[in-house]
């Protein structure tokens, strides 16, 4: 395997684990976000721009939802 593919796998497997924890503590969003955005690096050194886009999207949208969980709990 090489580095690429590795960082890759390791990318997507944060990205499933902090998704599976989401519920339990605001806190997996935020590392579901840090994740779509090593996600998003990998699709765009793989060349598959595509999916680098959809991740970093998807970044936005975890942190999106931290910061309202954050501030639901602060209330």
């Amino acid at each position: 395997m090489s580095p690429l593919t590795i960082f890759g796998l390791f990318a997507v497997t944060a990205m499933l684990v902090c998704y599976a924890l989401e519920e339990r503590r605001a806190v997996y969003s935020l590392a579901f976000g840090g994740a779509c955005i090593l996600g998003s690096i990998y699709g765009f050194l793989q060349g598959a721009w595509p999916f680098g886009l959809v991740e970093a999207v998807w970044a936005l949208v975890a942190v999106r939802r931290w910061w309202s969980r954050r501030r639901a709990l602060r209330d």
